[in-house]
């Protein structure tokens, strides 16, 4: 593959990653409320929808799902659902006073939740469907072209979002944390969630 695909895929693609949507809201909740290490969790989770979305492109897999709005558009609610369950369950969190506890939020929870966030996101898939297919040359491997394009891709969301997740943790404070900050940061989280499930939805 040549690099000047490679360098219009990118210029492509980043605007794109760049745009509010479910993933980037996810990751900026989780920075917000559990600070840098909730942040990375969720970025490794968002990008393990997207290698698996890759795996799926490259077998030639995903090429069933486009073909059939049906299944498309189950992906596409049922990522709604999950997305809104994950605001409101913020939310009301949030209008609830309690002590302050320290919890520890294990790794596969913040993982698989970011895991279902990336791989139900339509968005996400059109990547693969809509603006891949674009760059494809017939007359090299049609798999090892797909797997460049998507670690591409890939490697541009863990760096975009990288950032992203931490200019949010950075507003995540340990010290002095108190249940009206728990309540601010969970509030302010779920709102996150909420216009992503909206976007999600008009999408």
């Amino acid at each position: 593959m040549e690099l000047h695909t490679l360098a219009l895929f990118s210029a492509t693609v980043i605007p794109l990653i760049c745009t509010p949507g479910p993933d980037i809201l996810f990751i900026s909740a989780q920075g917000l409320s559990g600070g840098p290490s909730a942040a990375w969790k969720a970025n490794l989770g968002i990008i393990l929808g997207y290698v698996t979305h890759a795996i799926l492109a490259a077998l030639g897999l995903a090429a069933i799902v486009a073909t059939s709005p049906m299944v498309f558009h189950t992906i596409k609610w049922v990522g709604v659902a999950y997305v809104a369950y994950l605001a409101a369950r913020m939310i009301m969190s949030a209008m609830k006073a309690n002590e302050v506890k320290i919890q520890k939020v294990s790794n596969k929870a913040v993982i698989g939740k970011a895991f279902l966030t990336s791989f139900l996101n339509p968005k996400g898939l059109l990547v693969y469907f809509a603006i891949l297919p674009n760059f494809i040359q017939l007359s090299e491997s049609v798999a090892i072209q797909s797997l460049i394009l998507s670690a591409t891709f890939i490697v541009s969301c863990v760096v975009i979002y990288g950032v992203i997740g931490m200019l949010f943790a950075s507003m995540h404070k340990k010290q002095g944390y108190n249940d009206n900050k728990r309540r601010i940061t969970e509030g302010v989280a779920g709102g996150l969630l909420t216009f992503a499930a909206i976007g999600l939805a008009a999408s």
